[in-house]
């Protein structure tokens, strides 16, 4: 089973996630969706799990430069084709783990992911 951690290599909380990972010993893969891209089929699996309303990043500087018109009648073919032109507004970091998907880090979340006393 490949673990799967997706993000920007410069966003704080992602670096706390990946020293979290690396700290206990577990093995997972980085993807800098900024960097290497993020195709479609991906980020609608991550909206179909969670709600695109949890995916977008509205509170990130990239969300908040947008235009009124861009931000304003927001529904899932806006924020999907939002996030796909710019992965910033993609909420981070983005876990893949055993066959589930979970947005944002906080220890005990890991936790309990991974199973871990």
């Amino acid at each position: 089973m490949t673990t799967t951690l997706y993000g920007i290599k410069t966003c704080d909380t992602v670096t706390k996630a990946r020293a979290w990972l690396t700290g206990r010993g577990m093995t997972y893969v980085f993807h800098d969706f900024k960097s290497q891209g993020l195709d479609a089929a991906r980020l609608n699996a991550w909206v179909d799990a969670l709600g695109w309303e949890t995916v977008l990043n509205r509170s990130g500087q990239t969300f908040r430069k947008l235009s009124d018109a861009d931000r304003s009648e927001l529904d899932r073919e806006k924020a999907v084709r939002l996030m796909l032109a710019q992965p910033s507004m993609i909420k981070r970091p983005v876990l893949e783990h055993a066959g589930a998907v979970s947005v944002g880090f906080k220890p005990e979340l890991y936790e309990s992911r991974f199973s871990i006393a």
